[in-house]
């Protein structure tokens, strides 16, 4: 049962990211311009410390797809090391084969 809930929790992060990455871009435009007055830019940051949390980029993980186990995990395939193994064993990853000695 917290497998599936890690996994859900992770998508819901990706989706505020997704949601407020303009916000977000914008927000630090106004921060980093030196042109623009020092209440106007702390007014900026305070909203931006304002959003959600989970909005920001660097709250992602990459866990994997199946079991929700956030380490061994291959980027291209998006499953853990155990999961690979465990499919490439019954055969459902395309050219691949477990070898065994």
């Amino acid at each position: 049962m917290a497998k599936k809930a890690m996994i859900e929790r992770e998508k819901k992060r990706q989706r505020l990211v997704a949601k407020y990455a303009e916000k977000r871009a914008a927000l630090k435009e106004v921060i980093k311009d030196e042109s623009k007055p020092m209440e106007e830019r702390f007014r900026a940051s305070l909203k931006l410390a304002g959003l959600p949390r989970n909005s920001s980029p660097t709250r992602l993980h990459n866990r994997c797809q199946l079991t929700g186990r956030p380490h061994a995990y291959y980027r291209k395939l998006k499953v853990s090391r155990i999961m690979l193994r465990e499919l490439g064993s019954h055969g459902q990853i395309p050219g691949m084969v477990k070898s065994s000695w």
